[in-house]
């Protein structure tokens, strides 16, 4: 067995076994605090209510955890186990070459992930989201969604793959560069059509209606710099009860989404509030910054990929004893986050970074004070958890624990 297979073998068993200890952490921390309400919020969250996400979140965690065990087996089938290369000899064999063949062996192998994983989230849809009464999604609905997006992909990314694949032997020892170009003009692209192009493919956006409510949010929003006509809802109900609003997009396209369901749920002070988070992201550049690591993420990762081409015992130690640059490319995709994992902390802590820096800029330019009951409201109406482990929310939560985050508002609103 080659030294890079034991490598390889060792750092997912290892990943394997600490992302489920941190699930265990995760089901252990929930479960101790179930009955008991944190004080910040016993006025605003009954027992029952913290109970119910308690046992949300503990559902989600044991669902996570098969998730990655079957993950991990799925990728030791298609890697060291030869499932890669057996789709290639199937592909050779049906006298499908070249380029084509190579495109068509990336198309199977991603078709494989994709239908594994989807036993996963028609569960978590079906079983896990319908027993704690959030979903509102039909099965002809999720059909349709997951044909759609299966098309989108298939119509986005095979022509980017057989781009790269036909630039790999033709572009020099400098091909990687190129390849990075071509995949960082497409990332660029992608985030400026999604909003308008994509996105509505899936769910119905219109502006807010008038009222008082859209008039003090326009006026909100051109204190902050941002076009009033950006401001769009989103018919969340339609698959979902969760609410949430994000921002998107990128110059002409770049728009603040509210879904339909928070603004059911919150008051018009609370709404201005978290238009004013959103608008916070928007003012102090996080999503370019966002964008600017991704590209440099890429950077780093075509580098290291042109490396790998050099080494004739990257692809057999792996699985692949007679590959290409298609197969090169898979394993490349395949393998890399088993070496990304302990870069996860890093990347979370930035986004919560972010998002307190938003929360600053809400507090500044609206009301701290309705910020702090709007996420109150989606923490008990979205059956979030307000007592995760903290070594489990250090490598997985994009956004600050609610104590910790009621707590900076709660200062920001003193001084």
């Amino acid at each position: 067995m080659h030294s890079f297979t034991v490598f390889f073998l060792t750092a997912l068993v290892a990943g394997l076994a600490l992302q489920l200890w941190l699930l265990h952490r995760q089901v252990r921390a929930v479960r101790a605090h179930r009955d008991q309400v944190p004080a910040p919020f016993a006025g605003s969250i009954t027992a029952a209510e913290h109970a119910r996400a308690a046992d949300y979140t503990i559902a989600q965690s044991r669902h996570a955890a098969v998730r990655r065990v079957t993950g991990a087996a799925l990728l030791v089938a298609l890697t060291i186990a030869g499932g890669i290369s057996t789709i290639d000899s199937w592909i050779s064999a049906s006298g499908l070459a070249g380029l084509p063949g190579q495109v068509a062996v990336v198309a199977v192998t991603m078709l494989v992930a994709v239908f594994v994983s989807l036993p996963f989230d028609a569960w978590r849809t079906f079983r896990i989201e319908a027993r704690f009464g959030f979903n509102r999604t039909t099965p002809a609905l999720f059909a349709v969604d997951f044909l759609k997006g299966l098309a989108i992909a298939g119509l986005l990314m095979l022509p980017l793959i057989a781009l790269l694949l036909w630039l790999m032997p033709r572009a020099g020892k400098a091909w990687w560069l190129w390849a990075w170009g071509v995949w960082a003009i497409f990332s660029i692209l992608l985030g400026w059509a999604w909003p308008r192009l994509i996105a509505p493919l899936f769910n119905r956006f219109h502006e807010l209606e008038q009222g008082a409510l859209r008039d003090a949010v326009e006026a909100l929003a051109r204190r902050c710099g941002f076009e009033p006509r950006g401001v769009m809802v989103m018919d969340g109900s339609r698959r979902s009860t969760h609410g949430n609003a994000y921002f998107t997009g990128l110059g002409r396209t770049k728009r603040i989404v509210f879904f339909d369901t928070l603004l059911d749920t919150l008051a018009p002070d609370e709404v201005q509030a978290v238009l004013a988070h959103e608008l916070g992201h928007f003012r102090l550049h996080h999503v370019a910054l966002r964008i600017a690591g991704s590209l440099a993420g890429y950077f780093a990762g075509f580098a290291v990929l042109a490396w790998l081409a050099r080494q004739p015992w990257f692809q057999p130690a792996l699985g692949v004893a007679h590959g290409g640059p298609h197969t090169l490319i898979l394993l490349f995709i395949l393998a890399a986050p088993v070496f990304l994992l302990p870069a996860g902390p890093l990347f979370a802590w930035l986004s919560r970074r972010h998002e307190y820096a938003a929360d600053r800029y809400a507090a500044r330019h609206a009301n701290a004070r309705s910020l702090a009951n709007a996420l109150v409201r989606l923490y008990r109406d979205n059956a979030a958890t307000l007592t995760p482990d903290p070594l489990y929310s250090a490598f997985h939560a994009s956004h600050p624990p609610a104590l910790a985050r009621i707590a900076r508002l709660s200062k920001a609103r003193s001084e």
